[in-house]
């Protein structure tokens, strides 16, 4: 009985641990939900929050953004202008000390000049040789004797009122005057007139050269057809093979090219023995009123038709100076402005020639003996070819040479 009894009360002790387990393990359970239903309420707040953030703290924060975007532009402006504005600075200040200066008072070339003689003698009345719508020559004699030959260029005389004479404009064409004539001084070759020394005053310059006694060759060629001059066909060879070697100079020796522009007898020097020296070099292209209009029996084609010039222009104007030599006929006479006569010396050369008649029109006072005709009528192929109207057609100077130093042996 009493084994039965205990027996009971063992299994209701068990009962009662076994709900009192039950009971706490539902606490727990329950804990356990409530605790993952605020977890869950706490994370959709936040999210809720995160996405959906107060008027207040959205408009704050666009604020922040637009400050920050605005600072960063400002910055990358100001940067930018900042390095520009320094940038133009830097190359004003290297243009600046590059500036080639506007000199005053004689620049010379030559230990025979001295500046102060040489200022002393322009000032005084000198012979007048010549002139040019674009200034005059005259000679004059230094203390020292040394005869020199000066031309006055007056290039800003039709440039308008005095005070047009200081703008920048006018600086600028002086200064683009000056670094030519300093890169003429430098020319050395025994067919070229030297630029011993050159002046500047307020609207004009004065170029001093070596004086040449006999003078130009339109001179010489002057004398000839007034039979007050002789000039064989060698001499006329001569000075022919000068010019060119002359011009072979300016067009492949000098870097960069420099071209004559204004290639004319009168433009051609002759020394005691006849050797041709080129005067003018390069100087009609810095003149504003350019005499090269005025010499238009000289002038390519292309200098009129597009104002166009090029080394193959100054061929031209040498096959002028070789059919004037070969003919002894002034490129200007009347006569060839006839049109049964081409218009020109050039174009009724080549009738000539293309007829078989060129010997008609060679100069009489230098026909002689058979060689030397042989020669003159070669040469006037020669002058026909560079007269052409086309200036591809034409050779170079290069070409030239060898052409008529095969003509006759110097």
């Amino acid at each position: 009985m009493s084994f039965l009894f205990g027996s009971m009360e063992n299994t209701r002790e068990k009962n009662r641990i076994l709900q009192k387990s039950r009971k706490n393990s539902a606490v727990v359970l329950f804990l356990l939900l409530l605790l993952v239903f605020c977890f869950h309420c706490t994370t959709v707040d936040c999210q809720e929050r995160v996405k959906s953030p107060s008027p207040s703290r959205q408009s704050e924060f666009k604020i922040g953004i637009r400050r920050i975007i605005l600072s960063v532009v400002l910055g990358v402006l100001t940067g930018l202008v900042s390095a520009i504005l320094v940038a133009c600075l830097i190359r004003f200040f290297v243009g600046y000390m590059n500036k080639t200066p506007i000199l005053k008072g004689p620049v010379t070339f030559s230990p025979k000049i001295d500046p102060k003689t040489l200022q002393l003698a322009l000032a005084n009345e000198n012979q007048l040789l010549g002139s040019s719508p674009n200034g005059k020559y005259y000679r004059t004699v230094l203390d020292n004797g040394l005869t020199i030959a000066v031309r006055r260029l007056e290039p800003f005389v039709s440039s308008g009122s005095p005070e047009r004479h200081n703008n920048n404009k006018s600086k600028s064409v002086k200064r683009k005057i000056q670094h030519e004539l300093e890169v003429l001084a430098g020319l050395r070759h025994r067919n070229l007139m030297s630029l011993r020394a050159y002046v500047r005053e307020s609207n004009r310059f004065y170029l001093v050269y070596d004086y040449v006694q006999t003078g130009s060759l339109e001179d010489s060629m002057k004398k000839v057809r007034e039979n007050q001059l002789q000039l064989g066909w060698e001499v006329r060879l001569r000075i022919a093979v000068g010019v060119i070697k002359g011009l072979q100079y300016l067009h492949f020796n000098c870097n960069p090219q420099i071209l004559h522009y204004n290639l004319k007898l009168s433009n051609v020097m002759l020394d005691g023995e006849f050797e041709p020296r080129l005067s003018d070099c390069g100087l009609a292209k810095l003149m504003p009123n350019s005499d090269r209009a005025a010499t238009s029996a000289y002038s390519a084609p292309e200098c009129f038709q597009n104002h166009s010039y090029t080394d193959r222009s100054d061929v031209f104007s040498f096959g002028m100076i070789l059919a004037v030599l070969l003919t002894g006929r002034d490129p200007a006479d009347p006569f060839f402005a006839e049109a049964a006569n081409g218009g020109s010396l050039g174009r009724w050369l080549r009738h000539l020639q293309q007829a078989g008649e060129a010997r008609e029109g060679l100069d009489k006072r230098i026909l002689g003996e058979e060689v030397e005709e042989d020669e003159m009528l070669m040469a006037v192929r020669i002058a026909v070819v560079c007269l052409s109207d086309l200036a591809a057609d034409r050779p170079s100077c290069d070409e030239l040479v060898p052409m008529l130093t095969q003509l006759h042996s110097f």
